[in-house]
C-alpha cells in the first residue's frame, strides 16, 4: 500500500511540473520585437546600421557594434540615476562612443536597449509606450509603459523607479541581505554548497549579470532575454533543478516566469526576483524545503 501511495505521489509531483511546462510556444517566440513584421532586421541591421534603416544619425560608428540598427547618438555622453533605496542609488553613464576593443557592458546590454526603450532622450523610436502581451486580470487594465524617463505627463526625465542597471548596479553576496555566495576572481558567482545552492535546486539561476572590473554588473539583458518573449529552456542540472523542458514566460524575462499562474500560492514569479535578492528567500529564512510552485 505504501508502495502504491508513493509512486501515486510522484506521479501527480511529475504532472504538477508538466502543467507548469508547455510543449511549444504558441506564437512567435519574437514576439513584440518581430517589431510590426520587420524582424531582426529593425534591431540588427545588415548594412550600414541605423542608417541602412533609415534612421538618421549622428553616430560615426553606427551599427559597428552587433549590426545595430538603432539610433543610440542621443545617448552618447549621457548619465543618470536609475533606482534610489535606503542603500543609495545608481548612477548610469554611457560612453562618449562605442568603443573598440572589450566593450563595456552597459553599451552592449543597456545601451543598445534604451536606443528604443528610453521616452525622453532617445525618441525616435516607433514604440508604442504600452505592454505588447494581453496582460491577467490581476495586473489591472492600464496598460503597462515600455518607455523609460517618460511614464506619463510629468514624469519626463525621472529613471528613479526603475530597476538599477549599469556599471555600479553589481551583484553582491554576504551580508543581510544577499546569498551566502562568494565572487570569483573573474566576476562570476559561485553558489556554494549552502543556501544559495539549495535555492538553485529549488528553482535556478537564470539571470545573465555582465561582468565589467571583476564584478557581475546587472544590465537589461540580466533580466531579459531580448529574443525569447514568451518561453525559457530548462536544462535540468546545468542551472536548475527543474525538470528538462520548456517554460512559460512573458515580458521576454529569462525564467520562469508566469503571472497568468492560476496555482493558489504560486511562488514562481517571486522566486525570479530572489536569484539575485537572497536575503527575501524561503531558503535564507528557514525554508529549505519549499520549492518552486506554479
Amino acid at each position: 500500500m505504501k508502495k502504491v501511495m508513493l509512486v501515486t505521489l510522484v506521479v501527480l509531483a511529475v504532472g504538477a511540473f508538466a502543467m507548469a511546462q508547455i510543449q511549444a510556444p504558441t506564437s512567435d517566440v519574437l514576439g513584440a520585437h518581430l517589431n510590426y513584421g520587420r524582424g531582426c532586421a529593425a534591431c540588427h541591421a545588415p548594412h550600414s546600421g541605423a542608417l541602412g534603416n533609415g534612421i538618421a544619425t549622428s553616430d560615426p560608428n553606427t551599427g559597428n557594434i552587433a549590426l545595430w540598427g538603432q539610433n543610440v547618438g542621443p545617448l552618447l555622453g549621457q548619465s543618470f540615476v536609475t533606482g534610489q533605496s535606503e542603500h543609495g542609488s545608481y548612477t548610469l553613464t554611457f560612453p562618449s562612443g562605442w568603443g573598440t576593443g572589450s566593450i563595456d557592458p552597459v553599451v552592449a546590454n543597456t545601451m543598445t536597449c534604451l536606443s528604443c526603450h528610453d521616452g525622453n532622450l532617445a525618441t525616435g523610436s516607433h514604440m508604442a509606450n504600452r505592454v505588447y502581451e494581453s496582460l491577467p486580470a490581476t495586473y489591472g487594465t492600464n496598460p503597462i509603459p515600455t518607455l523609460l524617463g517618460n511614464n506619463g505627463a510629468g514624469q519626463i526625465g525621472d529613471y528613479l523607479n526603475d530597476h538599477p542597471v549599469g556599471d555600479n548596479a553589481t551583484i553582491g553576496c554576504g551580508g543581510q541581505y544577499n546569498w551566502d555566495c562568494t565572487i570569483n576572481a573573474n566576476g562570476s558567482i559561485n553558489y556554494g554548497t549552502g543556501k544559495m545552492a539549495e535555492f538553485v535546486q529549488h528553482y535556478g539561476f537564470f539571470v545573465s549579470p555582465k561582468v565589467w572590473n571583476n564584478q557581475p554588473t546587472v544590465q537589461c539583458t540580466t533580466c531579459h532575454n531580448q529574443h525569447l518573449m514568451n518561453v525559457v529552456s530548462v536544462t535540468q542540472g546545468a542551472n536548475s533543478g527543474l525538470p528538462s523542458g520548456y517554460y512559460a514566460t512573458m515580458f521576454f524575462i529569462r525564467a520562469p516566469y508566469n503571472p497568468t499562474s492560476t496555482t493558489a500560492g504560486s511562488n514562481q514569479t517571486a522566486q525570479f526576483c530572489r536569484q539575485c535578492h537572497g536575503g527575501e528567500a524561503n531558503e535564507m529564512n528557514g525554508g529549505d524545503s519549499i520549492t518552486t510552485t506554479f
